[in-house]
């Protein structure tokens, strides 16, 4: 049986269950009355992990909320195709398929093999947190020319494996292995 969690037990990056749905806490505020009888207020900044969909929603510090049937499985990327994006949970050898709506952009960091925290809700694949870093091969991008760093800090535009357009330094050649953060989606240095 899943616990209850009042408005004032919500922290930064927990789970909770709003409305039948599993969000997600991306920030929280807390304001406390400053005259008496008054109710302390949690806003919440939230996202909806069906949806996607971020808002803020104000609630009393009482209000009580379900802890959501979430599970985070170890999952590696096998293939995209026109069902979707597979995944192999990495326990259970079981397939898991996400839609490209659902992944957004985060299907351009997805390289071949690649192994992510799966999120399943009630049993169903609804979203992936990705690894800090990804490494990625460079498919495309134009050599650097002498004489371009007198300023320093030059970049160039790279394409790389999975279509995923990044800044990289001069010095960087088609064929080398770079680091991408996941969350910046920049060049961290080589692989």
């Amino acid at each position: 049986m899943a616990g209850l969690l009042e408005a004032i037990e919500i922290k930064r990056k927990m789970y909770f269950e709003f409305e039948g749905a599993p969000y997600h806490c991306l920030d929280v505020d807390v304001s406390k009355p400053t005259a008496r009888g008054g109710q302390t207020l949690v806003r919440l900044k939230m996202r909806n992990l069906l949806t996607r969909a971020v808002f803020d929603k104000t609630f009393k510090a009482g209000e009580k909320f379900k802890e959501p049937d979430l599970d985070f499985v170890f999952a590696s990327f096998l293939y995209a195709d026109g069902d979707g994006y597979h995944f192999m949970d990495q326990a259970s050898f079981e397939t898991a398929t996400l839609d490209a709506d659902t992944l957004g952009d985060d299907r351009l960091l997805l390289p071949d093999n690649l192994v992510v925290q799966l999120q399943k809700y009630n049993g169903r694949p609804i979203g992936l947190q990705l690894p800090p870093l990804v490494e990625m091969t460079v498919t495309r991008t134009e050599p650097g020319v002498r004489g371009d760093t007198a300023s320093g800090g030059v970049t160039k535009p790279a394409t790389l494996e999975t279509g995923l357009e990044v800044r990289v330094p001069l010095f960087i050649k088609e064929g080398e292995r770079v680091k991408v953060h996941t969350e910046t989606r920049e060049f961290a240095g080589r692989a």
